[in-house]
């Protein structure tokens, strides 16, 4: 399952009303570390489609989502389980780091 893309209007339904838990990724276009954080993301979305949903919010396009969630750099990372957070990270990472971190939280 590829990533999905969530606005501030369809947040809560994707995020906080979410069955499974869910990885938000708060990003832009212009952003190089979010660039590079995007294959890996993408790839753990497949790999761990049966464990965990994986959401991407573009800031620009959507700046409530994020000024809600008190983003203040990006790429901002929050997971999400039973409509609450549960960690979140900031910066870019390695996709093992990545990894570890959704599978720790989950």
């Amino acid at each position: 399952m590829a990533t999905i893309a969530v606005t501030d209007e369809t947040f809560d339904e994707q995020v906080k009303n979410s069955d499974v838990p869910v990885v938000v990724d708060f990003w832009a276009e212009w952003c190089g570390p979010c660039k590079q954080i995007g294959p890996a993301l993408e790839e753990l979305s497949d790999e761990m489609s049966d464990k965990v949903k994986i959401v991407k919010v573009d800031v620009d396009s959507n700046p409530n989502s994020a000024a809600q969630m008190g983003v203040r750099g990006i790429p901002a990372l929050f997971i999400f389980k039973g409509g609450e957070v549960v960690s979140n990270m900031n910066g870019a990472k390695p996709k093992a780091t990545l990894q570890n971190w959704i599978e720790e939280s989950i």
